[in-house]
């Protein structure tokens, strides 16, 4: 297929699980791919598998730690510098930890990744994608986003770190993003047919991101997950990766924007706590104010 060809898609944690097969999927519908990976060997590892999978060249990498602002924005600027226009950006990247932990800039880890990481590399990237319309932008989130609201006054989890509920939170966040940035888009002038942005839960995949050493739920979900396998419960990364791919490539979503889709690329409706507009404008507010500190202190 050629569906893609003559896009660039740039895909945050596309080096393994659901990342890696939207890159592969994509790829071989003929997009220009550019893999965003923490590691080198296994970034250099996804670039010549992706590459020899869908036979073409057109496959490129960066590296950066999305757990730090500085390296967003270095990441998005050399981004922006590269390719005169962005297609489509897939923030994909996340994981989540056992205990509370801060990145280099102090920020807690979670929270860094899961949502500043999504904040920092759009809003640096966005006129370059509001350059390239129509153009797509597609936040990676969960359905965990159901199980929790934020807390303004522990955004972070510092008085108090419970794994799922912090994950959940920031899940909460990609959602609450999604919804602000179509507003602050359309204030701007830029409709859903120039831009969409839009959110997903890709489903409850078996990957190392429950298993591997960064799986919090540590021993519990190992021996969980063989029979989550048996019941069909869990998704391989493939499967999980089918509404990445459908949001970034299908004409059936042209024009649509501050949706949120199921692991069947299906239109849901989100929990309710993603419809409020008041939250999401502080959230957007407070991510604004983080990260214009984290540049200050650079200067």
């Amino acid at each position: 297929m050629t569906a893609m060809h003559g896009k660039t898609v740039v895909i945050t944690g596309g080096t393994g699980g659901i990342g890696n097969m939207t890159a592969l999927a994509l790829a071989k519908m003929g997009a220009h791919v550019v893999i965003v990976g923490r590691s080198a060997p296994k970034l250099a590892a996804a670039l010549e598998a992706v590459r020899a999978a869908a036979q073409h060249d057109r496959v490129s990498g960066e590296l950066a730690d999305l757990s730090e602002i500085a390296q967003v924005v270095a990441l998005a600027d050399r981004l922006n510098a590269a390719y005169p226009r962005i297609d489509v950006l897939i923030n994909n990247a996340g994981a989540f930890f056992p205990s509370r932990q801060l990145t280099r800039e102090g920020l807690e880890m979670t929270f860094a990744l899961n949502h500043m990481s999504y904040f920092a590399l759009t809003t640096r990237l966005l006129d370059t994608l509001i350059g390239s319309a129509p153009a797509r932008i597609i936040n990676v989130s969960s359905d965990a986003h159901r199980l929790a609201g934020l807390n303004f006054d522990d955004l972070q989890a510092s008085r108090g770190y419970n794994t799922m509920v912090h994950y959940a939170r920031t899940k909460l966040m990609n959602v609450l993003f999604t919804m602000e940035l179509v507003r602050k888009l359309a204030l701007r002038g830029v409709g859903a047919d120039r831009v969409t942005v839009n959110a997903l839960h890709p489903g409850f995949v078996a990957s190392s991101f429950f298993t591997g050493k960064l799986g919090v739920m540590g021993l519990g979900m190992k021996v969980m997950t063989p029979i989550m396998r048996l019941t069909g419960t869990m998704i391989s990364a493939e499967q999980g990766a089918r509404t990445s791919v459908f949001l970034a490539s299908s004409p059936n979503v042209q024009g649509v924007s501050g949706a949120y889709f199921d692991e069947n690329a299906r239109m849901v409706r989100p929990a309710g706590a993603a419809y409020d507009d008041a939250d999401a404008k502080r959230l957007w507010a407070l991510s604004e104010q983080i990260m214009a500190d984290k540049l200050a202190a650079l200067a």
